[in-house]
């Protein structure tokens, strides 16, 4: 019976002794063996490792990229406008016994690591403008905060993967005032892009009507041109048609001049009988006596009839004007 209970005791003293001494490292975890608090080793590799019972102990620390969390601060950039930002950084232990040595724990070391994030977050965002931290220099400025903080924290045997600024923001007091300044600044720009339309419209105008005064002008121009060819051509076909029966000529410029004169109602003539200007009236055989002459043309009688006072030969060349002498127009039919 005593020998069976020993047996139970060596057994039971085995199996401590066994589970004392044998530990499992996890692929996510670097472990330290600790000897009186000096480290005797250091196990990297997964798998079963083995240490001192009772006399040495084990210390895990997470090998995977941790994330470390930190309350929104203030931060005043270059421009005098303060902004709350919000960032986080990811970090890895690197050297676990550098990090056991430094600050033995995550707490610890996330404490200094929390400095060392503020401080440089402040440095290099208080020497830029917030248009820059706002605008895609941000990834710029991370990078140089993640150099900045690295050279803190390099002595704690830690990496800073990254630091990332998650939001940056207006204090809320100053959205107001930063709105106004801003709806301020858009209206100004609004008021000057006006101004330059203004201007611009104004040139294009003047262009405008200089080339319009310049088309007209120019068409007056060939419009005069164009009739005075006309007029040449009408009086030269006048002068062909009138020259070929000068007789005729004289008596249809008579008519003309009475169907001329007495048109309207106050039509009144006082004429000597003898006149030439009846001369048509007073032949036996329908002959004139001496040219007639024409009245002038008047409003009320616009259709009056220029011809050559002397009939033009047959033969004339086109270019002659037909047009009645300056005297046959100065004497009016009364």
């Amino acid at each position: 019976m005593n020998k069976l209970y020993i047996l139970y005791g060596v057994l039971i003293a085995g199996i401590v002794l066994v589970a004392s001494s044998v530990f499992v490292v996890d692929e996510r975890e670097k472990v330290l063996v600790l000897q009186f608090g000096q480290v005797r080793d250091v196990r990297e590799t997964p798998g079963i490792a083995f240490k001192l019972p009772f006399i040495q102990e084990v210390v895990r620390y997470d090998d995977r990229i941790l994330s470390l969390e930190t309350d929104e601060r203030e931060i005043t950039p270059a421009d005098d406008r303060r902004l709350v930002v919000d960032a986080f950084a990811r970090y890895r232990i690197t050297d676990p016994v550098q990090f056991r040595r430094a600050v033995g724990s995550i707490g610890a070391a996330e404490d200094r690591l929390v400095n060392a994030m503020n401080a440089a977050l402040r440095n290099i965002l208080g020497n830029v403008t917030s248009g820059e931290i706002l605008s895609n220099d941000r990834a710029i400025l991370m990078a140089r905060i993640r150099d900045n903080m690295f050279s803190e924290v390099g002595g704690l045997g830690v990496e800073v993967i990254d630091v990332r600024i998650r939001r940056a923001d207006l204090p809320q007091q100053n959205l107001a005032a930063t709105f106004a300044r801003m709806q301020a600044e858009r209206q100004r720009e609004a008021a000057d892009e006006r101004a330059r339309g203004r201007e611009a419209a104004q040139r294009v105008r003047a262009q405008a009507d200089r080339t319009k005064v310049e088309l007209v002008s120019a068409a007056q121009r060939d419009s005069e041109i164009i009739r005075g060819e006309a007029d040449a051509q009408r009086n030269a076909i006048f002068a062909e048609a009138f020259g070929q029966d000068p007789e005729f000529f004289e008596f249809y410029r008579s008519l003309n001049a009475y169907e001329i004169a007495m048109t309207g109602e106050n039509s009144t003539l006082v004429i000597s009988p003898d006149s030439e200007f009846f001369s048509y009236f007073n032949s036996s055989t329908g002959a004139g006596v001496a040219p007639l002459v024409m009245p002038a043309a008047t409003e009320a009688t616009p259709m009056a009839i220029e011809a050559p006072a002397e009939a033009a030969p047959a033969d004339a060349p086109a270019d002659v004007p037909a047009e009645a002498p300056a005297e046959a127009a100065t004497e009016p039919a009364q």
